[in-house]
């Protein structure tokens, strides 16, 4: 390879804050061969040309139930915090290659319905396997485990583990990294299946996976607000002022304010932190959306709906794999192209999590309803 060219790619490392991450530090679970692209860069396109990826686009974010063209979709929600937390990252001298992996590959969990699908899933995996489901954990197991016909994409460690520790629902004042060895990555992923409080003590091991972090919450927190206001289940004036009057009432200025507070307050520092006053009025706001926009975005009748949508189309796999019904779309669609070190070590019961996890939702009530027909 030409060393003008190598050196182009790798320029980046020469600017980078000291508190950044360089390209010269990622890491990756196995070896391999290098090209020109520098480790990070190199992920992005394994996450982007990934099938997991491309389901992005009919995955639903809240509102699973409204035909709506304009209402946010997992691929939106994930291109905003990527672009939010790029902005941040940029302006603090961080590695956007980093932080653009992480972004973009940090729902690729994400199961039909969203969190109240995924809430039926744990149940389940509970039920049958003994482990917890959560959606972050499930993305690092996609890129490890799923993806490339089960063999992994081998992403890099500092990426997986942005993308484990991203969970919005946890909001600080202040976000420090965590530095921690890839043995110590694993033993926090793994625990995560294993200890329901796991995912709450979760810190990122870079500077770039707190800024997407903190990004997760800046990209969902006014454009839900702006979904419920476009389907009619609040308005604008509804905002508390006391809120409004800090990071405003519209989803533009709720993201400008909060990113600039953010880079005010965190330039030249090894950890991220926002002002008194916005930290408060994110937290106000939250539990706003819980209150006026989550808790009201499906009925129980519609919960109930999703449990017994899970249930039938888990039952009816789990048969599947049990009595080896070949021509069962777990087999055709998932399991035909699978490595087969996926298919000996993985029981059937978390193969059936697996392939559900990554349905889009409309391909989910679709087989619900084929078998629910067949019944």
């Amino acid at each position: 390879m030409n060393e003008q060219i190598m050196a182009n790619m790798q320029k980046m490392d020469q600017f980078i804050s000291p508190y950044g991450t360089k390209n010269s530090a990622a890491i990756r679970l196995n070896n391999e061969e290098k090209d020109m692209r520098t480790s990070f860069f190199r992920d992005i396109d394994r996450i982007i040309y990934s099938l997991s990826y491309t389901r992005y686009l009919d995955k639903t974010q809240v509102f699973s139930n409204i035909e709506n063209d304009h209402i946010s979709r997992r691929m939106t929600h994930v291109q905003m915090v990527s672009k939010i937390a790029r902005t941040i990252g940029r302006a603090l001298n961080l590695n956007e290659d980093l932080i653009e992996a992480i972004a973009l590959g940090h729902d690729l969990g994400h199961v039909p319905f969203g969190h109240p699908g995924e809430a039926v899933l744990n149940r389940l995996s509970l039920e049958y396997t003994g482990r917890y489901f959560n959606h972050n954990v499930h993305s690092v197991r996609i890129l490890k485990d799923i993806e490339n016909h089960g063999q992994g994409e081998n992403i890099t460690l500092q990426v997986l583990d942005g993308i484990l520790c991203h969970n919005g629902e946890f909001v600080s004042n202040e976000y420090y990294p965590k530095e921690k060895t890839k043995d110590e990555f694993l033993k926090e992923y793994e625990l995560c299946y294993t200890d329901a409080s796991a995912i709450k003590t979760l810190h990122p091991m870079t500077l770039e996976g707190c800024v997407v972090r903190i990004s997760d919450i800046v990209g969902y927190i006014g454009r839900d607000i702006e979904d419920a206001i476009r389907v009619g289940i609040i308005t604008s004036d509804e905002i508390p002022s006391d809120i409004a009057n800090v990071l405003g009432r519209t989803n533009r200025e709720i993201i400008n304010t909060i990113i600039l507070d953010i880079i005010s307050n965190s330039l030249n520092k090894p950890y991220l932190k926002m002002s008194d006053d916005v930290y408060q009025a994110i937290k106000d706001l939250k539990a706003f959306n819980y209150k006026h926009i989550y808790d009201k975005a499906n009925t129980k009748l519609t919960l109930d709906s999703y449990e017994k949508m899970y249930r039938t189309l888990f039952t009816y796999y789990l048969k599947d794999l049990k009595e080896k019904e070949n021509q069962s779309e777990i087999y055709q669609l998932f399991l035909g192209d699978m490595d087969d070190n996926y298919l000996i070590n993985t029981s059937d019961e978390q193969k059936v999590i697996d392939f559900i996890a990554g349905m889009t939702d409309d391909y989910f009530k679709m087989m619900y309803h084929k078998y629910q027909d067949a019944s």
